[in-house]
């Protein structure tokens, strides 16, 4: 359509949308939102999102047994981050920022091209409160990508369950992945409650489906591929690729930021440098 700007490469791609945005900004009809560095990104999910999560917590805490331990959600534009700094706030709860282990920036000042869709890699957003940051774990396509099969396509599945499953897309399955890994590398039991969010619908994916089908299973994805794959993805799902965050740990986070905003898109070295602190 002419009205949708199409730019270069893949999910991992975030500096090419960058420059497309600053080239439509000369135009003073367009009005350019990048949630990326836009705070009412932050504040809405911190005000709106992180008490609803509390809410949720409070339904099922009923006889006040549990302990919000950890919360989990991806990397993203650094937006569904922010309720975890409410959540800290409110009570003590861990943040783990999920990536995807073909582009671990966060983990590893990596790069690469990834099919977690909705996570930008390759760069740290504006809004991500990086010091506040406890945990970094990388999620394999591989595993998101065959799941999203076994969630949606896999005959013999309990019918009933399968529906619900169907409520995660892509990154939703990431995230489920990431908690299960902070829920295992901190050894927490039934009372331990581990949050995450459901960012997008399997839905969204209907193409991606197939394209896995085909290029990974050779267009023949049957019960003993999705049993084998949950197997693999879900049930063998292991603490690898995953870092608890020391000071020095997000200072190197941070300051990987600086070559996005500061160098390339422009922003003062103190506006950038004063994130550092808390009470910013």
């Amino acid at each position: 359509q002419s009205d949708i700007v199409r730019t270069y490469g893949t999910e991992s791609n975030v500096k090419e949308i960058y420059d497309a945005c600053n080239e439509m900004a000369e135009d003073a009809e367009n009005v350019i939102l990048n949630q990326f560095n836009e705070f009412g990104n932050y504040v809405a999910h911190r005000a709106v999102t992180g008490p609803s999560l509390e809410r949720i917590f409070d339904a099922v805490n009923v006889d006040g047994s549990k302990k919000m331990t950890a919360y989990v959600a991806a990397s993203g534009s650094g937006g569904t981050l922010a309720a975890g700094d409410y959540l800290k706030q409110s009570h003590g709860a861990r943040i783990c920022a999920v990536e995807a282990l073909e582009c671990p920036t966060l983990l590893n000042n990596g790069y690469g091209d990834h099919n977690i869709q909705g996570i930008g890699d390759k760069h740290v957003p504006f809004i991500h409160n990086v010091m506040n940051t406890d945990f970094v774990v990388a999620v394999s396509d591989k595993a998101s990508n065959a799941l999203n099969l076994v969630f949606n396509t896999t005959p013999g599945i309990n019918q009933e369950f399968a529906a619900e499953l169907a409520n995660l897309g892509l990154s939703s399955i990431a995230n489920v992945l990431g908690a299960i890994k902070m829920a295992k590398y901190l050894g927490l039991g039934a009372n331990d409650v581990v949050l995450t969010v459901a960012t997008d619908g399997a839905e969204m994916y209907g193409t991606e489906i197939e394209k896995t089908r085909s290029d990974v299973f050779g267009g023949n994805f049957d019960e003993l591929s999705a049993a084998e794959s949950y197997g693999q993805y879900m049930l063998g799902t292991t603490t690898d690729n995953m870092e608890e965050m020391t000071r020095r740990d997000r200072e190197r986070v941070f300051n990987l930021g600086y070559y996005t905003w500061v160098e390339q898109q422009g922003v003062a070295l103190a506006d950038f440098d004063a994130r550092r602190d808390q009470a910013y």
